[in-house]
């Protein structure tokens, strides 16, 4: 019975520090702009970091950081009613103010118009294949690296919800969520980015 009681309050203890430890995960903050997308910059005023950030009216929020060659390396997303979230994660608490905002034209996605058959570079060499269709569904093409998944209306702007698969695809993640975006800055190209919770995925796929 001592061994009962004693095996019960061992486990509250670790119930409470566990809790304690949901206390001291790292959080992030970033700036909050109204609804719509934008060019943005932080860092550094003398070498900044450009990216892109999406706003929509429900409070979710992402914002995707690049790389000198126009390559994601780091996204900042918020769920409508909870916290952002860094992928990668940082390990300590980050905050992110922005030096400049430059707001973009906003325009529904015609995720009909898209249909059709794309090609994409991956970063490990070689290329994928995949198609869209009229209803959003991913199909993968004939490449060694299959890519399927699914398109449809999202909040953000100038994006659509995305769901993606990869197999065979290297360094992909197997499975992830993010956006489809269209931008005039990509064109001719439309825009994967989405994450696993743990790393990211930035596509540039071109119509064929």
């Amino acid at each position: 019975m001592n061994r009962n009681i004693g095996g019960f309050s061992l486990l509250a203890v670790a119930v409470a520090l566990a809790a304690c430890g949901g206390d001291d995960a790292p959080k992030v903050a970033v700036t909050d702009l109204a609804a719509g997308n934008y060019t943005v910059s932080v860092g550094d005023a003398n070498a900044p970091t450009v990216g892109k950030y999406y706003a929509a009216a429900d409070g979710s929020r992402l914002l995707v950081l690049a790389d000198s060659n126009d390559q994601a390396t780091q996204l900042y997303r918020r769920a409508v009613g909870g916290t952002w979230v860094a992928v990668p994660a940082s390990g300590q608490d980050t905050s992110i103010t922005l030096l400049r905002s430059d707001a973009l034209p906003v325009a529904a996605v015609n995720l009909a118009a898209l249909a059709g058959n794309y090609t994409t570079a991956l970063a490990v060499g070689g290329v994928a294949s995949f198609a869209v269709n009229a209803s959003g569904d991913i199909t993968a093409g004939s490449s060694a690296c299959k890519l399927s998944g699914k398109l449809s209306a999202g909040a953000l702007p100038n994006t659509l919800a995305l769901s993606l698969s990869a197999q065979a695809c290297g360094s992909l993640p197997a499975s992830s969520t993010g956006v489809l975006a269209v931008d005039a800055d990509y064109a001719p190209a439309v825009r994967l980015v989405a994450d696993n919770g743990a790393q990211l995925l930035d596509l540039w796929a071109y119509r064929e």
